[in-house]
């Protein structure tokens, strides 16, 4: 297997967690996506939809989602599971993981894109151009916001967002809180769980790759 990363990404950063939490190793091949690299001939051919992370398989086929990623390893290496120990666990995890990806990765995603000057006109990941839209970079930050309320509300007295075992649910809503940054996001210091369960999980060894 071959991984294509960006050190600097988000992305990648959440496959990055994932792998470490396998204690798998896998080479890894770094994109640059500050200079473009992610459009030139060379990575198009391994992924035509110009986008990181990308695992290659051993017969040369490709994954170019994180999740399809996920998916893939977890099965090949069931020892240390990261997305539910049972049929029951599985669906709250997977329903969780959606949850946080769409109300707070994406919304941060939303502000950053159409605030960057670098992506003036490629406001979406991909080949395709699409102009920025400033009026979203305000509603981005609102919605991160609201995110970081209702993580804070869910995690009450939990270890962990799906309940006592780190998951790809904690994956997501780690990166996507050291994402916010980028746009000036803060968690609010009367947010309690969510910031005792941040310093928590910002402490195993995987968060720092």
């Amino acid at each position: 297997m071959r991984f294509y990363d960006c050190a600097t990404a988000p992305s990648p950063r959440r496959v990055r967690i994932f792998i470490a939490e396998k204690e798998i190793t896998i080479p890894v091949e770094e994109v640059d996506l500050a200079s473009r690299q992610q459009h030139n001939d060379s990575f198009i051919k391994v992924n035509p939809h110009r986008t990181v992370p990308v695992l290659e398989l051993d017969d040369g086929s490709v994954l170019t989602s994180t999740q399809g990623i996920w998916h893939y390893l977890e099965y090949c290496y069931p020892s240390k599971p990261l997305m539910g120990r049972n049929a029951a666990e599985r669906g709250r995890v997977i329903d969780l993981e959606w949850r946080v990806e769409q109300e707070g990765f994406m919304a941060v995603g939303e502000s950053f894109r159409n605030k960057s000057k670098a992506f003036k006109r490629h406001a979406f990941t991909g080949g395709q151009e699409y102009g920025q839209i400033p009026e979203l970079i305000e509603r981005g930050k609102l919605r991160t916001g609201h995110f970081f309320s209702w993580l804070d509300q869910l995690l009450g007295d939990r270890k962990f967002l799906a309940g006592d075992f780190f998951s790809i649910a904690d994956i997501t809503a780690l990166v996507t809180i050291d994402f916010a940054r980028w746009i000036k996001c803060e968690i609010p210091d009367d947010h309690t769980a969510l910031k005792n369960w941040y310093a928590e999980v910002s402490r195993r060894p995987s968060s720092c790759v």
